[in-house]
């Protein structure tokens, strides 16, 4: 009998400072003016004395577990994604494991950047898939702000620290992941980095002095990637599952720029109010912030039973990663059905999707190649304008 994953519980948790972007016109050479209109961020919140990621995560995990009903000794298994743990080794994850107290759960670490979380979601999904477990707690959490740079206005904007978590569990009720999608193209790993820390520049005092301990970013580079793959990888997932945006009632997308955001529902087809949208409370909270946004989502009532909601995020790396998710949080008494013994109607409209699917592609298409045509005419008159080379994208390596 097939598997399903569904998700039973959340939680999320915020540190209590708020940092303003008025605040920050103190700190740095900057302005609210300039910050809201290039990024959307109004505000991100900080950790105070005595926490830390560990503590966010644990936090996060009780809320989550408490929402689905269970201990935590409950668990077969928890995954703590994150770029910032608290210290490089042990693993952050046998941490919040102990704190938690669930003794002998097995617990590690994943770091994808601000794809984190959906690599852990898919890994929790594909343990549950294959009978090896039947409750995963995934956590996404970071302190992104003992990364920052408070001098550098380009970075110090933008992020903010927090944690969110979901327990996963089995289920028989067809449901849950319906299709995915994990990539990375590591030839501009260094687009989005910290220089120095590990042992290929271990801690010295040329690290301290130039701070290399701080997150160095190429945000055109990075732009133009998210761009791309944000559009890119929901559009692959969201017809490998043979709907169409219609059928889709929220996309939670990574929270790191609302012009990103917006730029990717616009190509998508999404008008914002199917869009969830937290950057402005904040900013961006890497691997948490999908986590966090889920759980708004939740708690607003935007997402009910029955409801397809898009995942979709990219990150250092450069990593991406995106799902469709059936909404199925309530375990129903009907069996897992089979394909080939739906109902008549249920085959006709599994026919439908498949026709508006494919109609939607192909329109899809063909607003690609009109926009590929008017390239060379823009690209050519702005080169004239502005004397620049043209800038050359890697292509992205679609999984087979």
């Amino acid at each position: 009998m097939q598997r399903y994953s569904r998700i039973t519980g959340w939680g999320m948790y915020v540190p209590e400072r708020r940092l303003t972007n008025f605040d920050l016109e103190k700190m740095v050479d900057t302005s609210d003016k300039w910050i809201v209109e290039r990024t959307g961020i109004r505000e991100r919140r900080i950790i105070g004395p005595g926490e830390t990621t560990r503590t966010m995560a644990v936090a996060a995990s009780r809320r989550a577990l408490e929402v689905a009903g269970i201990e935590p000794i409950d668990l077969d298994l928890i995954i703590a994604a994150t770029s910032s743990p608290d210290h490089l080794l042990p693993t952050v994850a046998t941490q919040i494991q102990a704190d938690l107290g669930a003794v002998g759960v097995p617990a590690f670490a994943l770091v994808a950047g601000c794809t984190g979380f959906m690599y852990g979601l898919v890994v929790a999904h594909q343990f549950i898939a294959s009978g090896a477990y039947d409750r995963v707690l995934v956590i996404g959490a970071e302190t992104i702000s003992k990364a920052v740079n408070w001098e550098d206005r380009t970075t110090c904007v933008l992020f903010g620290d927090g944690a969110g978590a979901v327990v996963v569990e089995a289920s028989q009720t067809p449901g849950g992941l319906m299709s995915f999608e994990l990539g990375a193209d590591g030839r501009d790993w260094d687009a989005l980095m910290i220089p120095a820390g590990g042992v290929a520049h271990p801690p010295d005092m040329e690290m301290i002095e130039k701070k290399l301990y701080t997150i160095r970013m190429n945000g055109r580079a990075v732009f133009r990637f998210a761009t791309r793959v944000m559009t890119e990888a929901s559009r692959r997932v969201i017809t490998q599952a043979g709907l169409t945006p219609d059928d889709i009632a929220l996309l939670i997308p990574h929270q790191a720029n609302l012009r990103i955001i917006e730029y990717a529902a616009k190509k998508l087809g999404f008008p914002m109010d199917r869009v969830m949208v937290n950057i402005d409370r904040y900013g961006n909270t890497s691997t948490a912030s999908i986590p966090i946004a889920l759980v708004e989502a939740l708690e607003q009532g935007r997402i009910k039973p029955g409801d397809n909601v898009v995942m979709v995020g990219f990150g250092a790396g450069l990593t991406w990663g995106a799902v469709v998710w059936h909404w199925q949080p309530v375990e129903t008494d009907t069996a897992a059905i089979l394909v080939e013994d739906w109902p008549i109607p249920q085959r006709l409209q599994s026919s439908l999707r498949r026709v508006r699917t494919q109609a939607w592609n192909a329109r899809v298409a063909l607003s690609e190649k009109a926009t590929l045509a008017l390239i060379p005419l823009y690209t050519w008159t702005h080169r004239l304008k502005k004397k620049v080379p043209r800038p050359s994208l890697p292509p992205i390596v679609k999984k087979k």
